[in-house]
């Protein structure tokens, strides 16, 4: 994982993502966004919504990649990259592979929910279908403080 990406500005891909994480914590959701790319444009968009839809999938990374499929008419999203702004869990990495993305980037690390970095590592494992380039560290200060202050404010 390329740690390094974080020292430049920030992609719009990564603007936008952080921007539908601010949507979620504004909806009482646990502010988590995510973007699809394809060709250098936004194809999907979504934000943590599962206690919205009463649907515990409903996290960023699987409503996008959901919309973005939609949008393309297409289950494989080959060519699209996801930004998302935090560490996809087990349930999103699975998706993220089996749609084949080609690029993951990620804002904050998720020790205790994480499978790319953390935990099970997903794509590290020989039964991976599909191991997507993955950069980690975009937008992690700008993602990592709205998941501090969402939580801080519900322990208060």
């Amino acid at each position: 994982m390329d740690r390094t990406a974080k020292r430049w500005p920030l992609p719009r891909a990564m603007q936008a993502a952080l921007e539908q994480a601010q949507m979620a914590g504004a909806a009482g959701e646990v502010p988590v966004g995510a973007v699809v790319v394809k060709d250098g444009e936004i194809i999907a968009r979504a934000h943590n919504a599962p206690r919205e839809s009463c649907d515990p999938t409903a996290h960023a990374e699987m409503l996008a990649i959901r919309r973005a499929a939609a949008a393309l008419g297409a289950e494989r999203l080959t060519g699209c990259d996801l930004y998302v702004t935090l560490e996809p869990c087990p349930m999103c990495a699975g998706a993220i592979a089996h749609a084949r993305i080609a690029r993951i980037y990620y804002g904050a690390s998720d020790p205790k929910g994480g499978a790319v970095e953390h935990g099970c590592r997903t794509f590290e494992q020989p039964t991976c279908l599909h191991r997507p380039e993955v950069y980690a560290g975009i937008g992690e200060e700008e993602a990592a403080s709205l998941l501090r202050s969402f939580f801080q404010d519900r322990r208060a």
